[in-house]
């Protein structure tokens, strides 16, 4: 089935009116894009997005009822997370046998009013441009984890149903395209999913019971979020099917993992997914984990349903591209599904010694993509403090019994990432010795292999660094570094599973003699 025999009406005299300067009383042209649902025209300060006339198994906008209402739909759940941009529903209209935006007359269309942004700071664009910093990334998290917070809770929802028949459509629609996606490999990642859904059904409902299922986004890979004045919005959500945009947080979040995992951005893959678990606030996301692989190879095979789909509305040099990123995303989908054995590795060291600097840096090299979940003593304690992560905490926050809570937590919660089947690093302190031992402990309790790293440098190279230190988590600052040097640390390189790195060079060579101990271990 071609993509143009999903068309079923033809709307060229509306896209020749929108496409045309006059019609918006405009001296300077006007920019199209094209999707394989939709057509945006900006026009100045303003954009007009109209549906496309088309019917595919999972979208139908064939009728210009079923186009409004689709309008209507996109108004109501976009607006808000994004007020100032979706500013409301226009009619096309003809009158005295011209068309028309807005006004009375015969209405011919529905358009979507939308403030026109600048579309060169979608996250997309600065992805591809290398502008994706950590903070943009870390933002985003929050802006996620913050609509999530916001949405309606479905506990009615049979999630593992719905995704079985997304599985399903997807790999029907696959098949259609034999040349680009061979049947034998389209019906093994269909049959593999299948499977791994079937072992997952018991997680999905007990999440679902759990509040976790919600109506989410929908679409949300980087293209539908732009930045405004330094900060992440969400746009264009998934409008015309509230069974599609009804799923786990997770299945959800997997669409950006997806989408920066398939664009080669490992790293920021893995910070998203960590500061998402930290942004949540919510310790069951840590078991859901086991179904991730599953969300992110479904939301590939989509993305790969949905580009091939597009195919006949680009020209000659942009449909090869599309064609490459049809392959990889059917690569990814296959590839995604199939996870390295969890390992459990912890960092230790003195205050200053970049034990959070070197797990940020391990934790994308770590397993299948995104990595390992990196569980971070200092975040850990402002959480159970109830304070933001940068707020300081006052001296009784750090006695033993408070520390022994922190460690508690962020052991049992390695636990929960490893019987997940995810890597995890563990990064604190871990000066007394029943701290190390209790972290070697838990993964031959977990079955899994074990590192021990330790960061060692000079006291004024420790001291250096915390003073530095602007906008983290942690409180320590000098006096808590010459506190911890007047401390019994013992020989933690003789220790089992414990190896002594030295901390005291740039962050790539430390990372480098990591990575050594990491691959002997």
């Amino acid at each position: 089935m071609t993509p143009l025999s999903h068309v079923a009406e033809a709307q060229d005299e509306t896209l020749r009116f929108l496409a045309s300067p006059g019609g918006h009383g405009l001296d300077w042209p006007v920019k199209r894009i094209d999707t394989h649902g939709a057509i945006i025209f900006l026009a100045g300060n303003d954009a007009y997005k109209i549906k496309r006339a088309v019917r595919f198994p999972y979208m139908d906008f064939s009728t210009l009822e079923k186009r409004r209402v689709a309008c209507e739909r996109e108004i109501a759940i976009n607006r808000p997370g994004a007020p100032d941009i979706y500013l409301g529903l226009v009619p096309i209209v003809r009158r005295n046998g011209t068309l028309q935006l807005g006004g009375e007359g015969t209405v011919v269309e529905w358009a979507v009013h939308m403030r026109r942004f600048d579309e060169t700071r979608t996250l997309d664009r600065l992805a591809a441009g290398g502008e994706l910093a950590p903070a943009i990334v870390a933002a985003m998290a929050r802006a996620v984890a913050e609509a999530h917070a916001r949405a309606s809770v479905r506990r009615d929802v049979d999630s593992a149903g719905s995704l079985r028949a997304v599985i399903a459509e997807n790999g029907a629609s696959l098949l259609e395209h034999p040349t680009l996606f061979p049947p034998e490999r389209t019906e093994r990642l269909t049959h593999q999913s299948l499977d791994a859904l079937e072992r997952l059904r018991g997680l999905l409902m007990q999440r679902g019971r759990e509040g976790h299922v919600r109506r989410c986004h929908g679409d949300l890979h980087l293209r539908n979020i732009v930045l405004i004045e330094g900060k992440p919005r969400l746009f264009d959500a998934l409008e015309f099917d509230e069974a599609l945009a009804t799923t786990d947080v997770l299945y959800d979040l997997a669409f950006l993992l997806m989408d920066l995992i398939e664009k080669g951005l490992r790293r920021e893959a893995n910070l998203l997914l960590n500061r998402y678990l930290v942004e949540s606030r919510e310790p069951a996301h840590l078991a859901g984990l086991a179904a991730l692989p599953l969300f992110i190879s479904i939301r590939a095979a989509i993305r790969a349903k949905v580009t091939v789909a597009g195919l006949a509305y680009l020209e000659a040099d942009g449909r090869e591209r599309a064609l490459e990123d049809c392959r990889r995303y059917f690569s990814l989908a296959e590839a995604v599904l199939t996870r390295a054995p969890p390992r459990l590795v912890a960092i230790g060291g003195l205050s200053g010694s970049g034990k959070s600097t070197l797990a940020a840096a391990l934790a994308p090299l770590i397993g299948g993509p995104p990595g390992a979940v990196h569980l971070r003593s200092d975040v850990i304690r402002k959480q159970l403090f109830g304070v933001a992560e940068t707020e300081r905490l006052p001296n009784s926050a750090y006695d033993a019994a408070a520390s022994a809570a922190v460690y508690e937590r962020m052991y049992r919660d390695a636990r929960t990432v490893l019987a997940a089947g995810w890597p995890v690093i563990v990064d604190a302190v871990h000066q007394r010795r029943h701290e190390r031992a209790t972290a070697a402990a838990l993964a031959a309790e977990a079955g899994v292999p074990f590192a021990g790293l330790w960061l060692s440098a000079p006291l004024a190279r420790l001291t250096a660094r915390v003073e530095a230190r602007r906008g983290d988590a942690s409180d320590a600052d000098a006096r808590v570094v010459a506190m911890q040097a007047a401390r019994e640390t013992g020989d933690v390189g003789a220790e089992p599973g414990w190896h002594a790195i030295d901390a005291d060079g740039p962050p790539d060579e430390i990372l480098a003699r990591a990575r050594q101990v990491l691959g002997s271990s």
